[in-house]
């Protein structure tokens, strides 16, 4: 017996040791899930950005008549597993999560998971060895976990816990990344990742850039794979100015969680040392406790010291880390709560669809989890065109999912999708041989 199996037998009264003690009778209620078609949750993941596959029909073959229903797939980086993957601390804790994972609903009402489907040991004698965190180095011989890979604007946006916990046993102090913004991947470094690691932070540091800070003013547009605005390649100090809210907003993001933060202004050729100033004494203005230009990208080592040295000091200061929100707060109030204090918001819409789902969740013992916000990256609003430090909105909230083994819910906000398409113009299109056969276009 699998052990879902045998959790089924047990909510029929049936109490067997050998599957040959079944009766005919016994074996069909072991076997009868009666899943409701309508709500299958699980979709198919690819590693590939393809938009046309964020839809799809399934069950048209001649064998599967009568099963047919719409699906989808999403990128492989918001899938529930990568999501365990990056949040477990241990094979049998990822045995556990799996075997949680909720696919559906059955006819009565009831969750459907990987362990009613007998396949959550299978999944983890496949993820046995993915569980292990890849040790890479730097080029001056640093070394690096690389370990897991969930998108912030899908999914929580960390590397994986069991990597932390191993550095932290090899180094004094250790970097860990969360994707994007503090209103994203920070966020859920803090109330997700942090709640089920045990970890607490003793500092965040901030990237910046001059560029990205002109970008936000509003006054440019930048899109991926075509060249940049070239007003972003000269000296503009009144941009800088009008977009530094939105790295105002950050700082004040870092601070609600009772740390404190250094601000690593990344130096591009293009930048005048007005502009990096302009940006380390507005970014003090704002509540950093440090603000020092990096050049690890030009010099390496040697241009991050400075950095180095701010973050050493800034760790070593006082600090009172609190999470955004308790656990025994509603699933609404939760998503109110992120909204407003991370983003900026005056409030939340909630769609029919989404109460209707929250108040499934809360009737079957999941209004405990923390939230994982899925919108865009590209604005601290749910609107990707609203730069800087957007007010006066409130955010959309169509639907929320439960990643019950990855222990959060989903909201997801806006327009934001968990497939994303190619550029207008692909990487692949820059990728060829030379005529020694070497690759090119890679970089």
């Amino acid at each position: 017996f699998t052990r879902g199996m045998v959790a089924r037998l047990e909510k029929l009264g049936i109490s067997v040791s050998d599957p040959d003690e079944l009766n005919e009778e016994q074996r069909r209620q072991l076997c009868r899930l009666d899943i409701d078609p309508d709500t299958i949750t699980w979709r198919r993941v690819v590693d590939t950005s393809d938009r046309f596959l964020r839809g799809i029909t399934i069950g048209e073959g001649p064998d599967e008549k009568g099963f047919t229903r719409r699906t989808g797939y999403d990128i492989t980086v918001a899938s529930e597993i990568m999501a365990i993957l990056a949040l477990t601390t241990s094979l049998i804790d990822m045995r556990e999560r799996f075997g949680r994972i909720v696919i559906g609903i059955s006819h009565s009402g009831d969750a459907v998971t990987a362990e009613d489907l007998g396949v959550a040991g299978a999944m983890t004698v496949l993820m046995r060895d993915a569980i292990k965190p890849t040790l890479m180095q730097t080029v001056e011989g640093t070394p690096v976990f690389v370990h897991a890979g969930p998108f912030a604007n899908i999914a929580h946006g960390n590397s994986s816990i069991l990597a932390d916990m191993i550095a932290l046993k090899l180094a004094d102090y250790v970097v860990t990344e969360s994707g994007f913004g503090a209103d994203m991947g920070m966020e859920k470094f803090m109330d997700v990742k942090c709640r089920y690691s045990g970890l607490r932070p003793d500092a965040v540091v901030i990237v910046a850039t001059v560029r990205a800070l002109k970008m936000h003013s509003g006054r440019f547009t930048v899109v991926a794979g075509k060249r940049l605005d070239a007003g972003l390649l000269h000296e503009d100090l009144g941009a800088i100015r009008d977009g530094a809210g939105n790295l105002a907003k950050h700082i004040e993001n870092v601070r609600a969680f009772g740390l404190n933060c250094v601000v690593a202004v990344n130096r591009f050729p293009t930048d005048t040392q007005a502009e990096l100033d302009l940006v380390r004494e507005l970014a003090l203005e704002a509540g950093a406790a440090k603000a020092v230009v990096s050049e690890v990208h030009a010099r390496g080592g040697e241009g991050g010291l400075e950095l180095a040295q701010a973050v050493e000091e800034v760790a070593n200061r006082p600090k009172q880390f609190d999470f955004l929100y308790p656990l025994e707060t509603t699933v609404q109030q939760k998503i109110e709560t992120i909204a407003q204090k991370m983003y900026g918001a005056d409030g939340v819409d909630f769609t029919p669809d989404a109460l209707r789902e929250i108040t499934w969740f809360e009737e079957h013992g999941c209004a405990h989890l923390p939230i994982c916000m899925a919108k865009t990256h590209l604005s601290l609003s749910h609107d990707p065109k609203r730069k800087g430090r957007p007010t006066g909105f409130r955010v959309p909230v169509r639907n929320v999912h439960g990643a019950i083994g990855a222990g959060f819910l989903v909201a997801m906000c806006g327009d934001v999708i968990k497939m994303p398409g190619l550029p207008s113009t692909p990487g692949a299109c820059k990728i060829d041989i030379d005529e020694e056969g070497r690759i090119v276009g890679l970089f």
